[in-house]
């Protein structure tokens, strides 16, 4: 099987299914048990990174009203139907922990909330994506998919 992993997924302008239409899907995961990635194109319209911060109470409510505005106004992308709640960051390689799994040349995927912690009060990554939820499609989905597609 040929991996997917690092290469990119774009709907197609006749795509039917709202939940992929118009997306840009980078492939962070693809073996034997299925395929994952985050949506990183459609933006969150009515909700900011600040306010991800202060639901999940990561710092101090004064120190996320000091955030400068580039981070306090920090978009969230809309990553997907499957782990809504779920925060998903792409960075530059700037930034790893024992959590970050690497996506390609310079490019990573952390789930966690040390990111976040980090995006907020530092050190920063020079390059973030943050998506709630992300895509996943199973093995059985993605060889039918596959096969539809090539045959």
């Amino acid at each position: 099987m040929n991996s997917l992993e690092g290469q990119f997924l774009v709907a197609m302008p006749d795509m039917e299914d709202e939940r992929f239409a118009e997306s840009v899907i980078p492939v962070v995961g693809h073996g034997s048990e299925g395929a994952m990635g985050p949506v990183v194109n459609h933006e969150l319209a009515n909700l900011r990174f600040a306010d991800i911060v202060d639901e999940l109470d990561l710092g101090d409510p004064d120190a996320v009203i000091r955030l400068p505005d580039l981070i306090r106004q920090g978009v969230v992308m809309r990553g997907g139907p499957v782990e809504k709640g779920r925060g998903f960051v792409l960075h530059s390689a700037d930034y790893t922990s024992g959590n970050s799994y690497k996506v390609g040349d310079g490019i990573y995927l952390t789930a966690t909330l040390d990111i976040l912690k980090a995006m907020a009060f530092g050190p920063r990554p020079q390059a973030t994506l943050f998506a709630l939820g992300c895509c996943g499609w199973g093995q059985d989905s993605w060889k039918t998919k596959s096969t539809t597609t090539a045959g």
